[in-house]
């Protein structure tokens, strides 16, 4: 193991190696996209831009709220704040252009969802005019949380189709949420099929055989990552008790402005060296799909927690994207999973919602 060093660029060059290493299982074995500036660090935020929507204005109210927790990070710009606010309440004062990408089956419940992100900045604004920081935060949440509800009613089934030389593996087709209860506490998931229906799939498909319960995590305290999934015994993976056959997934990865996923090969070795995922690694807590060092297709149920931390790994600017398969983030539970040790085990995974958009193998 590598010590770090005094350096900052050697520190970010030695973590970034070490989560290689670490990751290498060395044992046998059309879419919005997100906003330009910063990175966005929140994964509940990032689930929201990779939704495949396509509704400008619903947009622009996400982007004005979320830009709230920016502007209190820059020491308190208040005048930013009641700005953004004012833009978000423009949006929601013009509910027929929200409503124009909701289905007519449900348009009765989006107006209440619309009438409720309405209290909900009317409050906020109030709220910003007594500077109340942590009031502030506790309403942006919620009138996000409203937001990310309206979005996901605007996803007009899913976008593309998977390539069928993988209908032999299970496909999410939507998202899923999957509660991890561990011996430090709980964590929720969201799983994002619509960006990574395959990789996302196996997960859940393994989440509902119980395959994760009682299995321990691994850590390296210098590789920012939190491992799980390596089953007892010699195998690395899972063992498809069907074909008795070791199921190995392929690289999966959806790249802002593609239709559809790239398969079998890391950005890298396609040439596409500046192209970002729709999925980043920006986010404490984004969930990826461990592998073999030099198998790009040979990961199986193994799969990491990113411990993302901006000194050492700045957002935007790791050699992680696109070389890992990202397909879900944390949702809960940060405290939890930070304390999170080599040794720690999961007690139970289930999957408490998205379970009906899990297609099972054809083959």
């Amino acid at each position: 193991m590598f010590n770090l060093l005094k350096s900052r660029l050697k520190k970010t060059l030695v973590a970034l190696l070490l989560v290689a290493l670490f990751l290498g299982m060395s044992t046998p074995s059309s879419y919005a996209g997100l906003p330009s500036g910063n990175a966005i660090t929140d994964g509940k935020a990032l689930l929201r831009y990779a939704l495949p929507i396509d509704n400008k204005p619903v947009r622009q109210l996400q982007g004005s709220l979320e830009d709230i927790s920016n502007q209190l990070r820059a020491n308190k710009r208040w005048s930013a704040i009641a700005s953004d606010l004012k833009k978000a309440s423009r949006v929601i004062d013009a509910p027929d252009k929200l409503l124009a990408s909701i289905p007519e089956a449900d348009q009765s419940k989006a107006k209440i969802i619309i009438e409720q992100i309405k209290t909900d900045i009317e409050s906020l604004q109030q709220t910003a005019e007594t500077k109340d920081k942590e009031k502030t935060l506790i309403q942006r949440a919620h009138a996000l949380n409203l937001v990310g509800e309206l979005e996901q009613m605007m996803v007009k089934g899913f976008p593309y189709e998977i390539p069928t030389e993988y209908s032999n593996l299970p496909q999410l087709k939507g998202r899923a949420t999957v509660a991890i209860k561990t011996n430090k506490g709980d964590l929720t998931v969201v799983v994002d099929g619509y960006s990574a229906p395959v990789t996302s799939g196996n997960f859940v498909d393994l989440v509902k055989r119980g395959f994760y319960d009682g299995l321990e995590f691994t850590r390296s305290e210098e590789s920012y990552v939190l491992q799980t999934g390596d089953p007892a015994g010699k195998e690395v993976g899972f063992i498809d008790p069907k074909t008795k056959q070791y199921r190995a997934i392929p690289f999966e990865v959806l790249v802002e402005g593609d239709k559809k996923p790239t398969y079998g090969t890391t950005l890298e070795e396609a040439g596409r060296y500046t192209d970002m995922p729709v999925l980043p690694f920006s986010s404490f807590g984004a969930m990826a799909l461990a592998r073999p060092e030099r198998d790009v297709n040979g990961g199986s149920s193994q799969f990491f927690f990113f411990l993302f931390e901006p000194e050492l790994t700045p957002a935007g600017r790791n050699l992680l994207d696109g070389r890992y398969a990202i397909f879900g983030y944390l949702t809960e539970g940060r405290d939890v999973l930070d304390a999170l040790k080599a040794g720690d085990k999961i007690e139970s995974a289930k999957v408490i919602d998205g379970l009906e958009n899990l297609v099972e193998p054809t083959a």
